[in-house]
């Protein structure tokens, strides 16, 4: 953003969903050979994310640059103390079903990050990790991995736009 301040955000932006993109498809690749995925769980939720980051990747190019660039450290400044608060994360795996009600919820929160991948991204990883852990009991590993796929779909929907 500093480099360059006359290109729009919407392109910085997609230069770093491209690299992501590739990253985290290879990170989700070897996960999947060592983690059981639940594709009944990981397809329709990575389904919402592209939907939602889609959204949000449309969303950023109507902002205008003078209203976008001064929230860049607030979001990232966000982050990070989100961050330093969740050290402890994931560190028991101790899975638990869903009604329907709390399904719904996890759908709308999965859009809520994806849409925020979609917008702006740093931290996308940690959000959809701490989800998985604090709704459906997940630990770590198993969170990391389920992340890693919903991370590429939404960065898929971003690069697209």
């Amino acid at each position: 953003f500093a480099a360059l301040p006359g290109a729009p955000q919407a392109t910085l932006l997609g230069t770093g969903k491209l690299a992501g993109m590739l990253g985290t498809a290879s990170a989700a690749w070897r996960y999947s050979r060592s983690v059981a995925i639940p594709w009944g769980v990981v397809g329709p939720a990575a389904a919402v994310a592209f939907g939602a980051a889609l959204a949000g990747a449309v969303t950023v190019t109507h902002v205008p640059p003078d209203v976008f660039r001064p929230l860049v450290p607030v979001l990232l400044t966000a982050v990070l103390g989100y961050t330093l608060w969740r050290r402890d994360l994931g560190a028991a795996h101790a899975p638990r079903a869903l009604g329907t009600g709390a399904r719904l919820g996890a759908a709308g929160l999965v859009a809520a990050i994806g849409f925020y991948d979609g917008f702006f991204g740093p931290g996308t990883g940690s959000f959809f990790t701490t989800s998985l852990v604090a709704l459906r009991g997940y630990g770590l590993t198993k969170a990391t991995a389920l992340t890693k796929l919903f991370n590429w779909t939404s960065n898929i929907a971003s690069v697209l736009l």
